[in-house]
């Protein structure tokens, strides 16, 4: 058995088709065929079940899959630990973090990193809490900047920032003109709104429960930008943090009076996850730094 079959293995599990996989490794479909049956004689049973050139992982292709993912980790991550040996500063970043943090917040956080440590590169994953937590939580990501939700070990969490919400309207609006106000003045409105299980939808269903609002929802999302954009259209209102130009999507964003509306931003890190020199140089860069960014 050759590492290769592995890799080869990994990207059919993935696909579940021959010709599909073979073009995405750059070999062969006979090539790739041949691997794979190398591989089940010497695991000794079939791991797929062949439908011409569609495949699908049977129940010994999910077990050993579970195996050979742990074994392709334990590899990158030894890689990783070498090089860090070599260059503590040279290495590889993976770094996740809200939309809400690309436009401004990330690209402050890592031109200023990189005055310190030039050499590090950095593969950068831009998505909602619960996804990046997930990715956290399987390795896909080092490290991630996200909002406070329910966090369990071994993930831990640390304050990094307060993010002031903003009643979020379209600039015909009638509160549009408002310098502030308070959120129970909004209590007719229509709402566009995060989906259910998002860390600021359930922020935005605290803060309503608050003062005893039970929103008239007319779209569930999954991306601020999205939401921005239908507030622009007329939908409905939201609570949002500040946006990246808000006059560019005729936006207007009221600060809310009482109660206080505000989401907290952290830095996360799976304590099971080996931590690279580099991503340890981050981590502590961020909350040094934290007041600064």
């Amino acid at each position: 058995m050759e590492w290769h079959h592995f890799e080869y293995f990994q990207m059919l599990a993935r696909t579940e088709h021959m010709t599909q996989s073979a073009k995405l490794l750059s070999i062969s479909q006979p090539a790739l065929s041949r691997s794979i049956s190398r591989l089940e004689e010497e695991v000794g049973v079939p791991l797929f079940d062949r439908q011409g050139r569609s495949m699908s992982l049977n129940k010994y292709g999910h077990l050993f899959l579970k195996r050979v993912e742990r074994i392709m980790k334990e590899f990158e991550e030894g890689k990783r630990e070498i090089q860090a040996l070599l260059d503590p500063e040279e290495g590889e970043i993976s770094l996740g973090f809200l939309h809400t943090l690309g436009p401004s917040y990330i690209p402050r956080l890592i031109s200023s990193f990189r005055e310190v440590y030039p050499k590090t590169k950095f593969r950068l994953y831009q998505n909602n809490s619960h996804t990046l937590l997930r990715q956290l939580e399987e390795g896909e990501v080092d490290i991630c900047l996200l909002s406070n939700m329910e966090i369990k070990d071994p993930i831990q969490w640390r304050i990094l920032r307060k993010e002031e919400l903003f009643l979020s309207v379209p600039t015909c609006h009638r509160f549009s003109h408002y310098e502030s106000i308070l959120l129970e003045e909004v209590r007719e409105e229509k709402f566009v709104l995060l989906k259910k299980g998002y860390s600021l939808r359930s922020i935005t269903d605290q803060l309503f429960e608050k003062v005893g609002i039970t929103p008239n929802i007319t779209f569930e999302g999954e991306e601020v930008p999205t939401i921005a954009g239908l507030i622009s259209a007329g939908f409905g209102i939201s609570l949002l943090p500040r946006l990246h130009k808000p006059e560019e999507s005729n936006v207007i964003q009221i600060p809310v009076h009482s109660p206080k509306c505000e989401r907290l931003i952290g830095l996360a890190w799976n304590e099971k996850t080996y931590m690279s020199a580099p991503t340890l140089n981050l981590k502590n860069f961020v909350l040094e730094c934290k007041n600064e960014l």
